[in-house]
C-alpha cells in the first residue's frame, strides 16, 4: 500500500476520533473509550504533539498513534519516560502493516528527540517485534506494585533503564470518566454495544 505518514493536524481531529472509535468498538469491552482518550490527551500538558502521527491512504485517514509523557516513580526519585496508545487503524486496513509503520516511525523519532524509554501496556507477542521487553526485566511494576504481562518497556538508548526501577505511572491523561464518556458518545453515530466472550472488560 502506498500510504503517507504525517503529523496530525487540528482539522484531522474528528476523523481520527471516529476512526479510533471504529477500531476499538466492542473489542476490549462493550463499546470503547479510546476515542475520548485521544480527545483528552491532546489537551493535557503530557501530550507530545511531535509524535502524534496519522496514516493517509487515498486522501482518507486510516491510522493514528498518539504519545504522552509518563513517569517511573521510584522510592526517592521520579524518572521521565514516554508512553503511547492507542494505536488506531480502521478495521478495513488492519493487518496490513499500518500500525507497524506508525510504531516504527515514531520510535525512531522518539530516539531523535532524546527520550530515554517507552513504556506501554500491550500485547507482548506483538510488541516483542519492536524489541519491547517485559518490564519485569527492569524491575518496573504497575502502580499497584505488581508485575504485569502486558507492561512492556523499550530502551531508546543502550542501558537507558539501567538502575532505574519503580512504578509506571502513565499520567492523568489516561484516566477516563464514565459520565464524560456518556456525554462524549452523543456526538457520534449510534453503535450497538455488545458483550462478547473475547472481551477483557465487561463494563
Amino acid at each position: 500500500m502506498d500510504v503517507l505518514l504525517r503529523p496530525e493536524e487540528e482539522k484531522d481531529y474528528n476523523s481520527v476520533e471516529n476512526l479510533t472509535r471504529e477500531a476499538f468498538w466492542n473489542i476490549y469491552k462493550p463499546g470503547c473509550d479510546e476515542h475520548l482518550l485521544i480527545h483528552n490527551i491532546r489537551n493535557k500538558k503530557e501530550f507530545i504533539k511531535e509524535l502524534d502521527y496519522v496514516v493517509v491512504f487515498n486522501n482518507e485517514i486510516i491510522g493514528n498513534i498518539v504519545y504522552a509523557k509518563a513517569k517511573i516513580i521510584g522510592i526517592n526519585e521520579e524518572y521521565d519516560i514516554i508512553t503511547f496508545g492507542p494505536v488506531s487503524v480502521l478495521p478495513a486496513y488492519q493487518k496490513k502493516g499500518i500500525g507497524k509503520k506508525l510504531i516504527e516511525h515514531t520510535i525512531t523519532k522518539s530516539k531523535e528527540m532524546g527520550f530515554k524509554a517507552i513504556i506501554i501496556y500491550g500485547n507482548p507477542k506483538y510488541y516483542e517485534k519492536f524489541a519491547f521487553k517485559n518490564s519485569k526485566e527492569y524491575k518496573i511494576t504497575d502502580m499497584e506494585g505488581n508485575y504485569n504481562d502486558a507492561l512492556m518497556a523499550l530502551e531508546l538508548s543502550p542501558n537507558s533503564l539501567k538502575n532505574i526501577n519503580g512504578k509506571f505511572f502513565e499520567g492523568e491523561a489516561y484516566k477516563i470518566d464514565k459520565k464524560e464518556l456518556e456525554i462524549f458518545e452523543k456526538y457520534f453515530p449510534y453503535k450497538e454495544k455488545l458483550v462478547l466472550e473475547t472481551q477483557i472488560f465487561k463494563e
